[in-house]
């Protein structure tokens, strides 16, 4: 019995040896992973060839300068029978204008410039043709900000018209005649230098503060330069004689040029009040420092109906207060439809 048990705990050892050798040969049998294969001359990877990717320079520049150009044309036309009961005078106007603005923003630098031009004829039935508008208007103003709302600026404004301006009476048969020549391009002409603070709260609305202003005016057309007593009976020997020298725009016969130092208010208003509506307006107040208690006052307004994207309805006024031309306050009316073409569009 010794003997079987014997026997049977020597095989049982001889199977566990075996068993422990084989595990033993299979962990030598196992593949092990190659770290290096990326480094590998026969790798795959070795074969790939590198890819450049070309980076394109990007030209990327600042413009600092912005345009607004406007071009117009407006109409208006009447015509009655001969037995329209309601009375009425046929007539025809045309007018043109053109509008030009460049802003110039960088840091606490701004330069601004802009051109209004306006021009347009009347004739009414049995009438001479009338301008009913004429103004060259040019702006620049460099300013230099302080605040967010305030800034130091200098300007430089130059104003005249385009065509000859006369007075009008009748003759002895009661037709319409030129009685004399009033204003033509450069005569007057006014130049206008001023410095001083500019508060602008935002786009739309600019106040000028100009405590340091000096503004030429040249008469250089010999045409409309005053006259004295003589002059002015042998110019115009149909007219009434006047009975004392002429005086225009300030000036007195014999002289073309005469400066003045003052201070100026102005006021810019560029606002639009609803999707299609437009209220723009400039207010100018010139007080000479010889005669504050006097000062010229002028103010220009329009309010513009967009249409479509080419017709528009604008009201427009002007009101003028100056001493030098007339003793009462001058006002213009006019409301017109027309063409308008803005750029960009």
């Amino acid at each position: 019995m010794f003997n079987k048990v014997k026997l049977l705990l020597v095989l049982f050892a001889a199977s566990g040896s075996s068993i422990v050798s084989a595990q033993v040969d299979l962990k030598d049998l196992r593949a092990k992973p190659d770290t290096s294969i990326v480094n590998s001359k026969d790798s795959p990877m070795s074969k790939l060839n590198k890819l450049h990717v070309p980076i394109p320079k990007l030209d990327m520049t600042v413009d600092y300068w912005k345009h607004w150009t406007k071009f117009g044309l407006n109409a208006n036309q009447a015509s009655f029978s001969d037995n329209w009961s309601a009375g009425g005078v046929n007539s025809v106007a045309l007018g043109g204008l053109a509008w030009h603005k460049s802003e110039y923003n960088k840091n606490n630098f701004q330069f601004v410039t802009e051109l209004d031009l306006k021009y347009g004829k009347i004739k009414n039935k049995d009438q001479l043709a009338k301008k009913n508008n004429d103004r060259i208007f040019w702006d620049n103003k460099l300013a230099y900000k302080l605040s967010k709302t305030w800034a130091l600026y200098v300007s430089l404004t130059f104003e005249s018209q385009f065509d000859l301006g006369y007075t009008y009476d009748k003759d002895s048969d009661g037709k319409e005649r030129i009685k004399e020549y009033w204003s033509s391009f450069m005569g007057p002409g006014y130049f206008t230098e001023s410095f001083g603070l500019e508060y602008k709260p935002d786009n739309t609305f600019s106040l000028r503060l100009g405590t340091g202003t000096a503004r030429q005016t040249l008469v250089l057309d010999s045409r409309v330069k005053p006259l004295t007593i003589a002059e002015y009976a042998e110019k115009y020997p149909e007219n009434k004689p006047i009975t004392k020298d002429q005086e225009k725009f300030g000036l007195k016969p014999g002289q073309s040029f005469r400066n003045d130092l003052a201070f100026q208010l102005t006021a810019n208003l560029d606002r639009n009040l609803a999707k299609n509506l437009n209220l723009k307006a400039r207010y100018n107040m010139f007080a000479d420092y010889k005669e504050l208690t006097d000062p010229d006052h002028r103010l220009d307004a329009t309010l513009t109906a967009k249409i479509t994207s080419l017709i528009n309805v604008s009201l427009s006024g002007i009101m003028v207060y100056n001493s030098g031309e007339a003793s009462k306050i001058q006002h213009s009316q006019a409301l017109a439809m027309g063409l308008m073409y803005t750029l960009p569009r």
